[in-house]
């Protein structure tokens, strides 16, 4: 008996740039207008501070939470409208996420860089965050990721695929920040056990 070990890796666009797959995913995805979508996750953020009593870091992990089963879910959207490969770093995933996931579902630029001599982590520039579009937060919320769900929600995308990643924001415009930017650092490649089976 013998006992297989497999480690997946995350998917790349195949036979184009990554920039070319987003943008093609984004024209072909029904939309929603912008300006509901931006008030819908206002009120979640605003139902989940009144449930919370405004514990400003429990809001936080739920948010991350609530992320992380949306990406655990939205990962299978992701790869049927995208036509994906496996990527062959982290390098590459990085650019998945950045040029084709974050435009395919908030229709968003983005900039890949400042990365570390490893090549296991670097930043995310967003051109803007419709999530935060319209909002100013009141000084007792000023330790309010409140963009934190997006966290969580590349977390449990990548998870999906066996990646096992640590997301935060590198700079946050509604916390004093110059802009937006998430910080994604590489964790590990995630194995899965196979059945044992008889030689």
């Amino acid at each position: 008996r013998r006992r297989v070990i497999m480690a997946q890796r995350p998917t790349a666009p195949r036979g184009r740039n990554p920039e070319q797959t987003g943008q093609a995913a984004w024209m072909a995805t029904e939309k929603v207008n912008a300006e509901l979508f931006t008030l819908t996750y206002g009120a979640i953020v605003r139902q989940v501070l009144h449930d919370y009593e405004d514990c400003v870091e429990d809001v936080n992990k739920k948010l991350d939470s609530m992320g992380f089963e949306m990406g655990c879910r939205l990962v299978e959207d992701f790869l049927a409208k995208t036509s994906t490969a496996r990527c062959g770093d982290f390098k590459e995933t990085a650019e998945v996420v950045a040029k084709v996931g974050l435009r395919l579902f908030l229709g968003i630029g983005t900039r890949v860089g400042e990365w570390n001599p490893e090549g296991t982590e670097c930043v995310i520039t967003l051109d803007t965050n419709p999530l935060a579009d319209f909002v100013e937060l009141p000084e007792k919320y000023r330790d309010l990721s409140y963009s934190q769900m997006l966290c969580g929600v590349i977390r449990g995308a990548l998870e999906m695929v066996s990646v096992r990643v640590t997301c935060e924001w590198a700079r946050d415009a509604l916390r004093g920040g110059d802009g937006y930017a998430l910080r994604l650092r590489f964790v590990e490649y995630i194995t899965h056990e196979m059945p044992e089976f008889d030689d």
